[in-house]
């Protein structure tokens, strides 16, 4: 019996749950997007964030179902592999996707957190100490990741939970100084309904994150009713907190103040329209959200990129651990690569390849689930409106790179050509590895 309360406690519960998915994804996005939204439809950027929510509620059934038939804790990349086990090259492709998909979201994390912390240091306030602060974020992060294994406790919900309340109370001071006005017309005459979705595909990064539940299949109590309630809610609690935080923010701060200052939007005239005080929450907010979802993409994504390693998809050595459970090569690998991408790429390139990454990675967990539709139990209506919102997203940012900024259009072609070649590469190589154990 005491054995048995013991295995209780450990389980994960709703409410870690929704821990778990909402500290993936409250971490950087909101404070990323806000300035860049601002910048391209204005008022409607509150219209943008709630489609992007809903997007991310369409691709997150596919995430549900095949959570629900596969009960497998690999998440994306194991529902991939089982759903076409012969195709070496597929399984492959969505290692490698999955994987720098959660690189480019540390390089956002990072890149916002040195925003935010620089714009308060006059000194530092400049293209190349953002990149040297992000750079030593990452790496003191990836120190405490190789030195010290904690697990999911009651301290991770009271640091994500801690996120939220302080969000909404910079939503609540700025609502206090704010004019509901200021966001008249909601739709000005620039704007476009094309631009609107446009931005919505943009946000899709800030509610990347929701999956991470399934990473703890093994852990939670009755997953089968947990894991669509967790991600669900989560989701809808992500989008309502994006929705009032953006009206606060337009409703208090010029509009031109915040697209001045876009990569650090949220303290663009915090200290004059809020105070020392409110400039400290709202600092304190930025850092302390980033912070933890730099910790905790950086502790999944290196097991997950383990995993894909023993499997043969990356190089073997980034599977290896030491202590027992800690992928030290695959941190470090993670850490620097997110690095490279922070020194070679400014705030949008870095959002809009990580938003194009989660829609193609969703699309074809859309695909999969359409696949296997008899099996999930799934409704044909909302599989293909999955598929069909995803795959106009994406083909929305790569409408808006090409026509507005061609040379980052090519970056990021030339990223996913690189990422092509070494998964062509590795499944190749894993397919001789296998013939020759035969």
């Amino acid at each position: 019996m005491n054995k048995l309360t013991r295995q209780r406690k450990k389980e994960l519960g709703l409410g870690e749950l929704i821990a778990i998915a909402l500290g993936g994804m409250v971490g950087g996005g909101i404070f990323s997007i806000l300035g860049i939204a601002t910048e391209n439809i204005g008022n409607a950027t509150p219209i943008a964030i709630l489609i992007g929510g809903v997007l991310a509620l369409f691709a997150a059934y596919s995430y549900v179902k095949l959570a629900l038939l596969y009960r497998d804790e690999g998440a994306t990349y194991s529902f991939f592999k089982k759903s076409f086990p012969q195709s070496k090259l597929a399984s492959s492709v969505i290692g490698w996707l999955i994987v720098f998909g959660y690189i480019s979201t540390l390089a956002l994390y990072a890149f916002t957190f040195a925003s935010y912390f620089c714009s308060q240091i006059e000194t530092l306030n400049n293209p190349i100490w953002h990149k040297i602060i992000a750079g030593l974020i990452i790496s003191i992060f990836a120190i405490i990741n190789l030195v010290s294994v904690k697990g999911m406790g009651k301290l991770e919900d009271i640091l994500v939970y801690s996120k939220i309340v302080i969000l909404l109370f910079i939503s609540g001071l700025l609502t206090g100084k704010g004019d509901i006005q200021n966001l008249l017309p909601l739709f000005e005459s620039q704007t476009t309904l094309t631009q609107i979705l446009i931005v919505s595909a943009i946000t899709f990064v800030a509610y990347e994150g929701f999956q991470l539940v399934i990473h703890a299949y093994n852990e939670m109590d009755n997953p089968q009713k947990n894991i669509p309630r967790a991600i669900y809610s989560s989701i809808a609690i992500a989008t309502l907190l994006y929705i009032i935080l953006s009206i606060a923010a337009l409703s208090a701060i010029p509009k031109e103040m915040i697209i001045a200052d876009k990569e650090y939007a949220l303290a663009a005239g915090a200290k004059t329209y809020l105070g020392q005080f409110g400039q400290f929450i709202v600092i304190f907010g930025a850092l302390l959200a980033t912070s933890s979802a730099i910790s905790g993409t950086l502790f999944g994504a290196s097991r997950l990129m383990a995993v894909i390693a023993n499997d043969g998809y990356f190089p073997k050595s980034l599977g290896r651990k030491i202590k027992t459970h800690i992928p030290n090569k695959a941190i470090i690998t993670m850490s620097v690569l997110a690095f490279v991408l922070l020194a070679t790429g400014g705030l949008q390139v870095i959002l809009e390849f990580g938003s194009i990454t989660f829609i193609i990675v969703s699309l074809l967990m859309a695909y999969t689930n359409y696949k296997k539709r008899i099996e999930t139990n799934s409704s044909l209506v909302i599989t293909i409106a999955a598929l069909v919102g995803l795959l106009i997203a994406g083909l929305l940012i790569i409408y808006f790179e090409f026509t507005e900024n061609k040379e980052q259009f090519l970056y990021i072609i030339i990223i996913y050509i690189l990422l092509g070649i070494g998964a062509f590469f590795y499944s190749k190589k894993s397919k001789t590895n296998a013939q020759q154990s035969v």
